[in-house]
């Protein structure tokens, strides 16, 4: 199954078994969900379902993952089941929390989940129907896992594979941030020493859809010709890398290993050398 579905096709999925989630991100946001949300969406929370919020970004980053038997309560809460074909939408084409949302999910176990190509905006569009309110639902029983199933790495791992050239460390931030011009987020602008820069946004063409699978696999074979195959990717808190090891899977590619941590984590860690190409 693609993990990109356009919203012509979810109009036309059939409802049974059909789980959509809304993954948007922002100031009051469950409340913009409650006055506008596609029909029978689900809402599930960025910092509360799909991060476990730490005292201490340097460790763990601004968005470390939960506990995985967290994240199993969250899924019963929500009514899906292991037979659920679930689609994820933000407002940001997965670049606020759908793709963070596609890959826990993957990494749970799934394999029937798919992120909205366009998001909020695309299903507008497309002419799907909208409600507001809250969606009433039936709560599911708890699905049993030990741990994470797709690839993370850890930053001492990164250190080790960055010294031996043993692997390619993708930041995927905007480059000015990369470049260490500016920081809005985290405290230190810059990156981490030998990552290369591949923003997120060129995932997308110019109306924000995703490109095709063969133009991802073509574009990403040309800039990692030459380098370490195994690939980790980054971004500010281990949410925005999601978007482009969603990507990497719709070309077609193995998906990487995803640094959670990211660099609200390196940033922050004591001792760490931060990079400017300024």
């Amino acid at each position: 199954m693609s993990p990109i579905i356009s919203p012509f096709q979810l109009k036309n999925l059939p409802s049974e078994n059909l789980i959509i989630l809304d993954a948007r991100v922002g100031k009051d946001i469950h409340q913009t969900y409650l006055n506008k949300h596609i029909k029978g969406a689900r809402f599930i929370d960025l910092d509360k379902d799909l991060a476990e919020i730490g005292e201490d970004a340097a460790f763990g980053g601004r968005h470390p993952l939960p506990d995985v038997e967290k994240f199993a309560e969250t899924l019963a809460n929500l009514g899906i089941s292991e037979d659920s074909h679930i689609v994820i939408y933000d407002d940001k084409n997965g670049a606020n929390a759908a793709a963070r949302a596609w890959w826990m999910l993957k990494s749970f176990g799934f394999e029937k989940v798919q992120v909205l190509d366009g998001g909020f905006q695309a299903a507008e569009k497309e002419g799907l129907e909208f409600s507001s309110g809250k969606e009433t639902f039936e709560k599911t029983e708890l699905i049993k896992k030990d741990n994470w199933l797709l690839p993370t790495s850890m930053l001492e791992t990164i250190e080790n594979e960055l010294i031996n050239n043993s692997s390619t460390v993708i930041d995927v931030r905007d480059a000015y941030r990369y470049n260490g011009e500016s920081e809005p987020i985290d405290l230190i602008a810059g990156h981490i020493p030998g990552a290369i820069n591949i923003p997120f946004s060129e995932n997308l063409d110019e109306n924000g859809n995703f490109l095709s699978p063969e133009i991802l696999k073509e574009k990403y074979s040309k800039l990692l010709q030459g380098k370490p195959q195994n690939l980790i990717i980054h971004c500010g808190s281990g949410v925005t890398a999601c978007h482009t090891i969603l990507a990497l899977d719709y070309a077609g590619l193995e998906i990487p290993n995803l640094y959670v941590g990211s660099w609200s984590e390196w940033s922050r860690r004591e001792g760490k050398e931060v990079a400017k190409e300024i």
